[in-house]
């Protein structure tokens, strides 16, 4: 341990801490805009520059680790002045759009400006001028907005290893950008959204359909359903300043019955659903010799990633849709011919905690004669947006349930919504169909958590099925070329994206702290642990659901409707 002073406190520090993680440990509060937790500092925004006795120049805390005896002065008038100036050049090359921008008090330059006191323009001079990208329907990206904090490209490139934007130029030209500047839809970006969650500003947002839908609930010819994503359940609270992790479950139902939907069902049924077509794909592989491993395609971002990087091992990925289009599919098929409706009038709207679900369901391959399985989709945060201009009070809202029969679920579904889910669901429904037995012990905990390859083994009649779990992007190659070689000893393997799961979507309430992501797990945890099914199988209006209309899983009437084929999007990128 080493001793240093700061802000003539005496502290006791680890050695090799830095000066910004020795004030935190005392609740000593140093601004950043750079700094990312967990990766190697760079230094780069001087926002959090500070005073130490000795040395001429104001230190970088984030990159600079403390020494035996040092005098560290955190709020000097040297300090104030510098970091207050940076702010104030930050806000003269900003477009200072403010009232009408979508980060508007959820903004850290706003925040910094209110804690600087910035209240006058000092630095009056040319601004960058740059048009804004809306060539992807999932992301929109703004460079007039960009603070060259470098976030962005960190994400992208250290945590999700693609690198589908990063610096270019120099001086006052320099500029976060795609390569040779060309759109999000034709570079290798994924559409994750981490880069917005880490954005400071609003140059990264989510392309939003708040209109679409408000136009489709304001047409009387139109009948709208809504369906909401398990991972959605365990955050939205969070914009309400409910504790973190609150099951908000019952007034999000009401919130969407008070903003006009004719029909509210769960996504958790559609999850239910991919279960029982997921599990039985499995099984008929290894019974019958069919390409293995086999992947989850539950993630749109992941499916994008092999379409775009390995499109040669397109064969193993499952070839079921995600819940939320079986579910579409399902309502404008099965629902629309039970209840006598027009699949043409039905508008689905899907809740989701990611932005790459709406370039999901623009694909043309979830659609039935071009009607697609899903119209629009809005992510957790576009729905709060909704509920404020409606005048939506959500924390006096009573709670109610999901419309029948695409409302009911089991424990099993709640689970998708986190790193693990996808794959503890389904081997709970595996080995009841290879075994005829149920497992003894649902909570397959070795495949839960945030590590970034998780693996289990489980003995299923005498035969032992290798499974892996794949948490974040960054984290898949070493297993796609474990494959190539042939040295893959796996059977199924999940595939998320985006690192924690759906919990940590790209469309989720923005934060900077990760144990907001471990918290919001635990709530989907102990909504399935509550749960009187926990299993998909046991799913009552699922049984009625094949029974009535899809015959069995992995029929020919199920393969119509619920499953899908892929693109090799190699070759369209080179061609462009």
């Amino acid at each position: 341990m080493i001793e240093l002073t700061i802000n003539d406190i005496k502290v006791k520090a680890e050695e090799g801490m830095t000066i910004l993680e020795a004030a935190k440990s005392v609740g000593i509060h140093i601004p950043t805009l750079c700094h990312m937790k967990d990766l190697f500092p760079t230094g780069a925004c001087r926002i959090c520059v500070v005073e130490v006795d000795g040395m001429r120049n104001l230190t970088p805390s984030c990159a600079y680790p403390v020494t035996e005896g040092m005098k560290v002065q955190t709020n000097s008038p040297r300090v104030r002045v510098a970091r207050k100036t940076i702010v104030e050049l930050l806000i003269e090359n900003h477009p200072q759009d403010c009232l009408i921008c979508v980060r508007n008090k959820n903004c850290e330059l706003q925040d910094l400006s209110e804690r600087y006191n910035v209240r006058e323009h000092r630095y009056v001079g040319e601004k960058k001028n740059h048009a804004i990208d809306i060539s992807s329907p999932s992301m929109e990206r703004d460079p007039a907005k960009c603070i060259l904090c470098g976030r962005c490209v960190r994400t992208c490139n250290e945590i999700q290893k693609i690198g589908a934007i990063d610096f270019t130029n120099r001086g006052f030209k320099s500029n976060v950008t795609t390569p040779f500047n060309k759109g999000l839809n034709i570079s290798d970006c994924i559409l994750c959204g981490q880069c917005i969650l880490v954005c400071p500003t609003a140059a990264l947002r989510e392309r939003s359909h708040a209109k679409e839908v408000v136009n489709a609930l304001n047409d009387k010819k139109k009948f709208t359903v809504v369906q909401v994503a398990p991972a959605v359940r365990a955050t939205l609270g969070e914009e309400y300043n409910l504790p973190i992790g609150t099951n908000v479950t019952g007034k999000i139902i009401t919130g969407l019955r008070r903003l006009g939907f004719d029909k509210v069902f769960d996504t958790n049924f559609g999850a239910d659903l991919t279960i029982l077509e997921e599990a039985t794909e499995l099984i008929n592989r290894l019974g019958n010799g069919g390409v293995t491993p086999m992947f989850t395609s539950c993630c749109p971002g992941w499916i994008k990633f092999a379409e775009q990087n390995y499109p040669h091992l397109l064969e193993h990925l499952s070839t079921c849709k995600s819940p939320h289009e079986m579910e579409g599919a399902i309502i404008k098929s099965y629902y629309a011919k039970k209840m006598g409706l027009n699949p043409e009038d039905i508008f689905v709207v899907s809740i989701m905690p990611c932005t790459v679900k709406k370039f999901e369901a623009s694909r043309p391959e979830l659609s039935e004669d071009k009607m697609p399985d899903v119209d629009a989709v809005l992510t957790t945060r576009e729905l709060v947006r909704l509920f404020k201009v409606a005048g939506i009070d959500f924390n006096d809202l009573p709670d109610d349930e999901f419309d029948n029969p695409l409302g009911e679920s089991t424990g099993a579904a709640a689970i998708f919504g986190t790193s693990g889910g996808v794959m503890e669901a389904a081997l709970r429904t595996a080995y009841f169909k290879l075994s005829g037995k149920e497992l003894e012990n649902v909570d397959l905990t070795n495949v839960r958590g945030f590590d970034g390859v998780k693996e289990f083994s489980v003995d299923i009649n005498g035969s032992t099925v290798n499974v892996a779990v794949v948490n974040g992007i960054g984290n898949v190659r070493g297993i796609l070329e474990q494959i190539e070689r042939g040295e893959s000893k796996y059977h199924f393997i999940e595939v998320m994206a985006c690192p924690g799961g759906c919990i940590n979507g790209g469309g989720q309430p923005i934060h900077q702290k990760p144990e907001k992501v471990q918290k919001r797990a635990r709530a989907l945890y102990e909504i399935d642990a509550k749960m009187k099914n926990r299993k998909s199988h046991e799913n009552e209006s699922l049984k009625k659901l094949y029974n009535e209309f899809l015959g069995e899983p992995n029929g020919h009437l199920s393969h119509e409707l619920l499953h899908t084929t892929y693109v090799n999007r190699k070759n369209i990128l080179e061609e462009l």
